[in-house]
């Protein structure tokens, strides 16, 4: 397979990233969302697009928001939803992740939506399930270690081009803890290929890892120079875990440099928007003021999510192996 994603027609057979996926597959993930967006809405009719196929949530790993948001998306599709207890499978028993996929398959799956907490996991099952040749059945990577999100990439795309049309004249600021953040590499990915012309990282030095300019991106260790003049903010979650630890001091003193308040918020332009993949650590990377701001779009992201969810699923669907 040259590119896992694609079949022998170019066309996506699985979504395991947005680095190498084309801009016109890109796009037309984009535009088929915006087909669903009033779907969303709960007075309109579920489309048959998948009806009598099974979709699979695999999570290995926590997730109430991405999980659920697949789950809504499946269900508007008019697909049947099997959501899977990974704690109480045969999983935690011992059986290895592929043995599991086996299993399931038998049991005539169409799509695996994955999240797992080893970068790689889904790329291993699209290899095995093309190994084996089972090509009828898609994967959707929901996040895998600290690889890739690409839907949470996608439907940050979705909700900058629905508030600022065109991507060849933005600056975008992403914020935070980009060291451990896969949602930060897909947006990256998303961004550059959609032709952005300036992306920046703004984090202090522990939080920003190597090889970000090779990615096309400038890094700031200053928040104010680095909000200078920006279209659209990304704040990243912060791990309250590792606040402790040796790579930052405290949640307050990490809230006093690059926290996102609004003297700060106001050093971007009047017109920027301010975007978090959630949930929020309100008073830690983002002030209440501005996460309930009117230039917070938060929540409609949310609402995105669902439509470019089902955008990703349909288009897989009706693409063969």
């Amino acid at each position: 397979m040259l590119n896992p994603q694609l079949n022998k027609h170019g066309e996506l057979q699985h979504l395991l990233t947005i680095e190498g996926l084309p801009k016109s597959i890109v796009n037309h993930i984009l535009d088929t969302a915006s087909s669903f967006v009033g779907i969303s809405d709960r007075d309109v009719k579920k489309v048959p697009l998948m009806r009598g196929k099974s979709v699979f949530n695999l999570f290995f790993e926590n997730s109430t928001r991405t999980r659920t948001t697949f789950e809504i998306a499946s269900k508007r599709l008019s697909a049947d939803v099997i959501n899977l207890n990974i704690q109480a499978s045969s999983a935690s028993k011992g059986e290895s992740l592929l043995d599991t996929i086996d299993n399931l398959s038998a049991m005539h799956a169409d799509m695996f939506v994955v999240r797992h907490a080893q970068s790689g996991a889904p790329y291993l099952i699209a290899k095995h399930l093309h190994d084996t040749r089972q090509n009828h059945v898609h994967v959707v990577n929901a996040g895998d270690g600290r690889h890739a999100h690409p839907t949470q990439g996608l439907l940050d795309m979705y909700t900058i081009r629905h508030y600022k049309q065109d991507f060849s004249k933005l600056t975008v600021a992403i914020v935070g803890d980009i060291l451990h953040s896969r949602v930060a590499r897909s947006d990256i990915h998303a961004l550059t290929t959609l032709g952005v012309p300036e992306v920046r990282a703004i984090g202090p030095h522990t939080l920003l890892p190597g090889g970000l300019e090779q990615m096309g991106v400038r890094t700031f260790t200053d928040m104010n120079a680095g909000l200078k003049d920006v279209d659209v903010i990304i704040m990243l979650r912060l791990q309250n875990e590792r606040m402790n630890g040796a790579l930052l001091p405290s949640a307050q003193e990490y809230f006093k440099s690059y926290g996102l308040t609004p003297e700060r918020l106001a050093l971007a332009k009047p017109d920027a928007i301010v975007m978090h993949p959630g949930p929020m650590n309100r008073g830690v990377e983002i002030d209440s003021a501005v996460a309930d701001g009117a230039q917070a779009v938060i929540l409609p992201q949310v609402t995105f999510g669902i439509a470019v969810r089902m955008a990703v699923m349909s288009i897989l669907a009706g693409n063969q192996g």
